[in-house]
């Protein structure tokens, strides 16, 4: 058997964000939100942009749950999190509504990067709380955010249902076969991106988006590669110049890896 890789958009859709895939998708927030409280899913609506795709969840008390699959990491994402819970929270009330109608917003993100380097769990919570005493001021808006390349256990670690959720995102595209020890919704959901099951057309449009993301890494890549290479070169050039009234030419060359020519530019 060959499976999609879930981090894209494409699979991911296909997986949690269509009618068919709410029990599926109760059993994944039950998992990772809810410490396995019975929930229900009135309502879901989806939604794909160039390098990620959102799928809000609307349980049977009103909590909006967005849930967010993002494999590249950009500037302002941590705010865009933020800003999106917010903004599904205010426009829950019209003009002449009261303030006790608003419902709880909970955003969580699948990120397929680091975001908190000084953290190394897996997933972490975030609530207003009072920093001192850590009191809760309210939860209404809740963000959670599960970081995939922190998660290190193999198929035989794996504890509860929560470690299988994460597991089967991050790793279901090497597997070979429907292992045994897992959920059943999570079997079910490996026939969904099981390529047997497939037509040429999925494929191609899986292929196509994998294929834009990689090349979308690569980019970033090459562009922090450029950017520490720029730096270098630059510090280099700052040593130089403070180099410059005490020693000579060939000297600060040999010290700064610099070619003289671009020493004696600095002369002048």
């Amino acid at each position: 058997m060959q499976f999609l890789d879930v981090k894209t958009d494409y699979a991911f859709k296909k997986v949690f964000g269509s009618d068919t895939s709410k029990e599926i998708l109760k059993s994944f927030l039950n998992a990772l939100v809810y410490d396995n409280k019975t929930i229900k899913i009135k309502d879901l609506k989806i939604g794909v942009k160039d390098t990620f795709v959102d799928v809000k969840a609307i349980l049977d008390d009103d909590t909006k749950v967005i849930i967010e699959m993002q494999v590249l990491n950009h500037t302002g994402f941590e705010k865009r999190v933020l800003y999106n819970a917010a903004k599904n929270y205010s426009l829950q009330l019209n003009k002449a509504e009261d303030y006790h109608l608003l419902n709880p917003v909970i955003a969580l993100s699948i990120v397929d990067f680091n975001m908190f380097e000084d953290s190394t769990s897996v997933t972490t919570n975030f609530k207003l709380i009072e920093k001192e005493q850590l009191l809760h001021y309210n939860d209404d808006i809740e963000l959670i955010f599960v970081e995939l390349p922190k998660f290190t256990k193999e198929l035989e670690e794996l504890e509860n249902i929560k470690d299988q959720w994460i597991y089967f995102i991050k790793n279901a595209d090497s597997l070979e076969h429907i292992p045994e020890n897992l959920n059943n919704d999570i079997k079910q959901a490996l026939t969904y991106v099981n390529e047997a099951n497939l037509t040429k057309d999925e494929l191609e449009s899986q292929h196509k988006r994998k294929e834009f993301i990689s090349i979308q890494k690569l980019a970033i890549m090459k562009a922090k590669n450029d950017g520490i290479e720029q730096g270098i070169e630059q510090e280099k050039i700052n040593i130089a110049k403070n180099l410059l009234d005490i020693l000579d030419n060939k000297t600060i060359a040999l010290k700064t890896n610099l070619t003289i020519e671009t020493i004696e530019s600095l002369r002048y």
